[in-house]
């Protein structure tokens, strides 16, 4: 009984989704303008390899 009642309201909220569907829909950022794609990814991976360099340089600059 709780099975179908589970069953019954899953098949009806997937129903009830209305999501566009296609490639870059389903991503929280846009990838319409390539440039600031570009810019973003740049900015985001640059400044996860960029840090361990500078923490580095700040523990041997350090006194």
């Amino acid at each position: 009984m709780i099975g179908q009642c589970v069953r019954r309201f899953a098949t009806s909220a997937v129903r009830r989704a209305h999501y566009e569907e296609g490639p870059g829909k389903n991503l929280p950022f846009s990838i319409e303008n390539k440039w600031k794609l570009l810019a973003l990814m740049t900015a985001f991976f640059g400044s996860g390899f960029t840090f361990p360099f500078i923490i580095v340089r700040h523990q041997l600059l350090k006194k």
